[in-house]
């Protein structure tokens, strides 16, 4: 088990989320940086789908119980153990009432910090993720809760650290690749999105990435009727009739009534969610 001494502006229990239920009208929700967190899983040794802890930019304090292996991958937040400094993406041993703490993230929006064992809170509709539009899921973690952590598997965690780059690259414009939407034909220059830059707007959440043009035509309607809700998927580029698109991200409508211009290929939506107010995005063709 272990305790939380304080909490940033968000953070919440996510894992790989609860596929299946659209047509009960639930969404998939987990992770908004899925590669960040099975990372993580993977650091201390637990399966990719286990539920972590998502951490808004930092300020996240949690203290050990009892002896515990963490890991913290994402966005690049620094790590402390009892003010000690310690690797991002590494394995981290926690003796008991040692404090894990991170600062606020250099770059990147999302820290993940996974638990060996798993963070074991009530199951609903087969996952532990907390979808903050359908307010399902365990509640935001605060100060003075408990997290309950998992039995530990049987395998160890095989490396000190990860041997790959860093997880979130600090880059002026973040390049995403997308597809043309269903309703690219709606938009009187569909190849506007791939002009010149967009930045992201302080809006953004879970449910999407709200952006702002920099540079580059306007996204124009071609055809002014409305139209009737469809079905939504992670990553589709909606655009309302602001002529700002939003990205959707993990925990986004699962239907909607505005067009689809394009829709970010799968690998680069953790891009979008590493993305911060005011980072500048541009979007490439995927071939």
């Amino acid at each position: 088990m272990m305790r939380v001494l304080a909490v940033g502006p968000a953070t919440t229990v996510q894992d790989l989320g609860r596929p299946g239920w659209f047509d009960s009208g639930v969404g998939v929700a987990g992770a908004a940086d899925r590669a960040s967190l099975r990372l993580a899983n993977r650091l201390v040794g637990n399966p990719e789908h286990e539920a972590a802890i998502e951490v808004l930019l930092g300020g996240l304090v949690v203290r050990a119980e009892h002896r515990h292996i963490v890991a913290v991958t994402g966005a690049l937040a620094p790590a402390f153990v009892d003010d000690i400094p310690v690797g991002h993406a590494s394995v981290l041993r926690l003796e008991e009432g040692q404090t894990l703490r991170l600062g606020q993230a250099a770059n990147g929006l999302r820290a993940y910090v996974a638990i060996r064992g798993g963070v074991a809170v009530e199951s609903v509709l087969g996952s532990r993720s907390r979808d903050t539009l359908a307010g399902i899921g365990p509640e935001p973690l605060r100060s003075g809760d408990t997290i309950p952590i998992g039995p530990p598997p049987r395998t160890w965690p095989p490396v000190d650290f990860a041997p790959v780059a860093q997880v979130v690259e600090v880059v002026e414009v973040v390049e995403v690749h997308a597809l043309p939407g269903p309703r690219a034909d709606w938009f009187a220059e569909p190849d506007a999105l791939f002009a010149g830059e967009w930045a992201v707007a302080p809006e953004t959440d879970r449910v999407g990435a709200r952006l702002h043009r920099l540079a580059g035509p306007p996204l124009r309607r071609a055809i002014d009727r409305e139209l009737r809700t469809e079905g939504m998927v992670l990553g589709a580029v909606q655009v309302p009739p602001s002529g700002e698109p939003v990205v959707f991200l993990a925990d986004h409508p699962i239907t909607g009534g505005y067009p689809v211009i394009a829709v970010v290929r799968s690998g680069d939506v953790d891009r979008v969610a590493q993305a911060r107010p005011g980072q500048r995005l541009k979007f490439r063709r995927a071939p």
